[in-house]
């Protein structure tokens, strides 16, 4: 039976294990966008997962509507990127850039452009001010060029060093407000059914993979309840054929990001479709949220993932695999520093021979 240490070939992208670093948005770019120096050391520090896929990073201006956030469509982000890969190489690690479009989420204040959406939608918010603004429903135009910007920022990841990279179809961004017929409300052919709302996420695969290949081409998606304000009467009957398209593409990996009923970062009571996409997606599967060591060790042991990511965990434990292999604890994160600029709650969590040598 395979276990979270063992290495996993994730299409062309060897990794040395089977514990991956989820997507984190942490806020540690400038205004206009572009990786800083202190990130560098943020990644280097987390090499010891078996790939890391990065915080969400923009394919274009319009689709990067949150403040800090680093991109991958400007000559500049990418030469900033380039020290990054290069320094999670030198420490033996992978690393997979998530490319982003926020789709309706992408607020105005940040980007100065009003939205694009699947359809003319505003997604809530949790509070009475809105950031965000009704939504333009794309034309087939807009479609096309939304899809060119994955690519291009595709081309861009492997040009500053990247492993390969990971398209955010998940969290009720672009792709997610495409596949869901709680905001995808087109009567053309990227709405109505469940083929013709996979449609858009397929093309922009297929775009991504023309340009670095399947094997360096990956997905996320979170396939059960709401998040964001977008959700599906029927997500079994568009999510599961969604694993079929993915599967049939050759990708190098799906990660799927589930709600349970009892989480800590969203609920849900909408049953997990893990079970039902692993009979159609055979290819590497890597599951998400709320793991406890014992739970994943199980998954993977069974076979319903061949690895498992963490995201909130990584914060503030750095070595997170090496804590895992040999039973050290956890140290907790501070919720006040995940977003805030500068080296506090980033990058000055200790690894474990610091902290011992610290005691």
């Amino acid at each position: 039976m395979p276990t979270l240490f063992d290495p996993i070939q994730l299409g062309d992208i060897a990794a040395k294990n089977r514990i991956l670093m989820a997507p984190l948005t942490r806020g540690r770019s400038t205004p206009e966008h572009v990786p800083t120096e202190i990130m560098i050391d943020y990644y280097r520090q987390r090499a010891g997962a078996g790939v890391i896929i990065t915080e969400g990073t923009g394919v274009s201006r319009l689709g990067l509507g949150w403040p800090a956030a680093p991109g991958l469509w400007t000559a500049e982000q990418v030469e900033a990127w380039k020290p990054v890969t290069e320094a999670v190489h030198e420490a033996g690690g992978r690393i997979v850039a998530q490319i982003w479009h926020m789709g309706r989420l992408a607020r105005p204040d940040v980007t100065g452009l009003q939205p694009l959406s699947s359809s003319a939608t505003r997604a809530p918010y949790h509070k009475p001010e809105n950031p965000y603004a009704e939504a333009r429903a794309a034309s087939i135009d807009d479609i096309r060029q939304a899809q060119d910007e994955y690519a291009t920022a595709a081309r861009n990841a492997i040009a500053a060093g990247f492993d390969g990279v990971q398209l955010h179809g998940a969290n009720g961004y672009l792709i997610d407000q495409f596949l869901r017929d709680g905001t995808n409300f087109r009567d053309d052919e990227y709405g109505g059914s469940p083929e013709n709302r996979i449609r858009f996420m397929r093309e922009a695969v297929e775009a991504v993979i023309a340009e670095v290949g399947a094997g360096r081409t990956a997905i996320r998606l979170s396939p059960n309840g709401e998040t964001q304000g977008a959700d599906d009467s029927n997500p079994e009957a568009v999510f599961v054929p969604a694993a079929q398209v993915l599967n049939d593409l050759g990708i190098a990996f799906l990660e799927l990001r589930e709600l349970s009923p009892t989480g800590t970062f969203g609920t849900t009571d909408v049953p997990k479709l893990s079970p039902k996409i692993r009979k159609v997606f055979t290819r590497p599967l890597i599951l998400n949220q709320e793991y406890t060591l014992e739970a994943a060790e199980a998954d993977v042991a069974s076979g319903l993932a061949d690895g498992i990511s963490w995201g909130r965990k990584y914060i503030s434990n750095p070595d997170l695999a090496e804590r895992f292999r040999t039973g050290a604890a956890l140290a907790p994160d501070d919720f006040r520093t995940w977003y805030t600029p500068g080296p506090e709650g980033y990058t000055d969590y200790p690894a474990l021979e610091v902290a011992h040598a610290a005691e």
